[in-house]
C-alpha cells in the first residue's frame, strides 16, 4: 500500500468532512478505523499498524492545527472505548477506564501520537468519520446527519461520516 497516497486521501476526506460537518474549535471528531479493511482484509483480522499510524497521525496533525479534538474508537472487545487526550477527558469529566489496546484494537497509533492519551468509556462527539464500517454512530450526538465524503473509499475500506445538528422541536406553531 502506498502510504503517501493514503495520507493524501485522508487529508482530502477530512477537509470535506470538516466543511460538511462545520466542526469548530473545541469540538470532537470520533474516528472508527479498521486498518484491516483499508488493507483489503476483513475487519479485525488483518490489522496493520503502518496503515493505522499513517491515518491517525495525518488526522491528528490536521485537527490539532484547527483546535479540534480526535477520539479514536476501539473495537467491540473494548466495548468501543475511545482514546482521547487527558486534557479532553478532564475538561468534559469523562470516565477514564484502564485498558491498553492490542494490535487488533487499532488504537495503538493514537497512544503513540497523542500527547497524554487515556481511554474513556463513552463520549458524545459532534461528528464522526468511519473508515471500514466500524459503526461510530453511538458516539455522535443526536441528531445525526449522514455525510457522503468526497472519497467513498480509503484503500479498500468503505468510508462514511456523520455530522450532528440541534434537534428541531415545535411544529406548525413554532418558528
Amino acid at each position: 500500500m502506498d502510504l503517501e497516497q493514503l495520507k493524501k486521501d485522508v487529508k482530502e476526506i477530512l477537509a470535506d468532512v470538516l466543511t460538511k460537518s462545520r466542526l469548530r474549535q473545541g469540538q470532537i471528531l470520533v474516528l472508527g478505523l479498521s486498518s484491516s479493511e483499508v488493507a483489503g482484509g476483513q475487519i479485525g483480522k488483518a490489522s496493520n499498524i503502518d496503515i493505522a499510524e499513517a491515518i491517525v497521525k495525518t488526522l491528528l496533525d490536521e485537527l490539532n492545527a484547527k483546535g479540534i479534538y480526535l477520539a479514536v474508537q476501539g473495537c467491540e472487545h473494548l466495548n468501543r472505548a475511545l482514546v482521547v487526550e487527558r486534557e479532553l477527558a478532564d475538561k468534559k469529566d469523562l470516565e477514564i477506564v484502564n485498558v491498553l489496546p492490542s494490535l487488533h484494537a487499532g488504537q495503538l497509533a493514537a497512544f503513540k501520537y497523542f500527547k497524554d492519551p487515556v481511554e474513556v468509556e463513552f463520549i458524545t462527539a459532534q461528528a464522526g468519520l468511519d473508515i471500514g464500517d466500524t459503526s461510530v454512530g453511538m458516539h455522535v450526538k443526536h441528531v445525526q446527519v449522514p455525510i457522503r465524503p468526497v472519497l467513498r473509499e480509503l484503500g479498500e475500506a468503505h468510508v462514511t461520516a456523520l455530522a450532528s445538528r440541534p434537534k428541531l422541536i415545535g411544529g406548525s406553531r413554532a418558528l
